[in-house]
């Protein structure tokens, strides 16, 4: 599932770069496509980061 989610990101990222050139080019208003490839970027790694992390470990309790 993450492998998935970690790839619509990476299109979405790719559509939004697409978006940045052409707002490079004065074509779309570049107020509006860099923060759009931000955002994606942001979720992109935001996603990717969160894959392994360690939970930490099972503390049995003594008395209960």
């Amino acid at each position: 599932m993450k492998r998935i989610t970690l790839f619509i990101w990476g299109f979405i990222v790719l559509i939004a770069f697409c978006f940045n050139l052409l707002g490079l080019m004065h074509l779309i208003p570049p107020l509006i496509t860099m923060p759009l490839l931000f955002f994606s970027i942001f979720g992109f790694l935001a996603t990717w980061n969160s894959r392994n992390q360690f939970k930490g470990f099972y503390q049995k309790r003594m008395w209960q």
